[in-house]
């Protein structure tokens, strides 16, 4: 029995979510005429009471035409050294937006509103503007670390008061609203702009959606046009977001909890030299070197995949996939190894 936990997007549409694709109505988006797509945007716009939605591949193209439709060439934003968009899309800041990055070493993902305000560039022609700060929530190499809403607002409050444009990377954003048992609302309120991926713990087979004014998606569009974004008759896969959306988000919690389970199962791990706080749906931990060759070999044996962060750390992801079966065979071998 294999075991899958090197991400959260490796999850498979269950036959009621195919059910559901497979009777959607659909039209041509890029003529903003398929109808299930609008019914998802207007579903994500609503729980977030925001004024409007776009759906996107991916949740990279999300961030990235979010970052080029708050800023412009030469500008600079300000983000955690191990943010998504800084590390992990391709260097598409600068490919996409020709703009710099200032990188504040947070707690484990999460910036404070003072290294904010400590990176704002003077207004003087030897520095880029300062004009867009991005977090991140649920943060992915924090091992899923959840902001509290009163930090994002004390952040949000200070970037209105700059002028500064604020963007929330939420690709797991559910995960942290279940986890802290938070409002989308508030989340609505604090942003310019959100993206939330639909391809990670929700279940859907592709998928992100960019949340804010309609001012701000009128653009969003002209920007996801440029970079290849526009979809057809894309009506199946919206269908798969809304049901993600309509049945997928309170079950997340079962995966926080094997999660937990699993980061007290390895905390008490001899083999085990740290285990980063787990708050959500990631685990990632790290193996004392004289130990990492023989752990892996067993994980290889009794296949239990999971994803490399650097040398010696490494990083479990729950889903909905992962059953309690699996749960079990995992704690097993865990224990067996200590």
């Amino acid at each position: 029995m294999k075991i899958d936990l090197r991400s959260d997007t490796l999850t498979v549409p269950s036959n009621k979510m195919l059910n559901k694709m497979m009777s959607a109505k659909v039209g041509d988006d890029v003529w903003e005429e398929d109808p299930t797509v609008k019914i998802l945007e207007n579903i994500i716009s609503n729980m977030f009471k925001v004024e409007a939605a776009l759906f996107c591949p991916s949740g990279t193209m999300a961030n990235q035409i979010a970052i080029r439709s708050h800023t412009q060439i030469g500008d600079q934003l300000i983000c955690d050294i191990s943010s998504h968009i800084y590390n992990y899309e391709g260097g598409g800041i600068a490919s996409n937006s020709g703009v710099s990055v200032k990188l504040l070493n947070g707690n484990r993902g999460r910036i404070s509103v003072e290294q904010v305000k400590s990176s704002i560039n003077p207004d003087d022609p030897h520095f880029p503007k300062t004009k867009l700060v991005c977090l991140e929530n649920t943060c992915n190499k924090g091992g899923g670390s959840c902001y509290e809403i009163e930090t994002i607002n004390k952040i949000s409050n200070f970037c209105r008061l700059n002028n500064l444009n604020i963007h929330l990377d939420g690709a797991r954003l559910f995960n942290a609203i279940v986890a802290k048992n938070q409002n989308p609302v508030d989340y609505g309120k604090a942003f310019d702009s959100i993206s939330i991926c639909l391809s990670k713990g929700l279940g859907a087979p592709v998928g992100s959606l960019l949340l804010g004014t309609k001012k701000f998606i009128h653009n969003a569009k002209r920007v996801r046009k440029s970079l290849g974004g526009g979809m057809r008759q894309i009506g199946y896969l919206a269908a798969a977001g809304i049901f993600a959306i309509e049945n997928n988000i309170i079950r997340l919690s079962q995966d926080h909890d094997k999660a937990k389970i699993i980061y007290d199962t390895l905390k008490n791990s001899k083999y085990v030299e740290e285990v980063m706080p787990c708050e959500t749906n990631i685990i990632i931990f790290k193996i004392f070197k004289n130990k990492i060759d023989y752990v892996l070999q067993k994980f290889d044996q009794n296949e239990i995949l999971y994803s490399k962060f650097g040398e010696d750390m490494l990083r479990f992801v729950t889903h909905l996939n992962f059953d309690d079966k699996q749960l079990n065979k995992l704690l097993r071998l865990l224990k067996s190894l200590a």
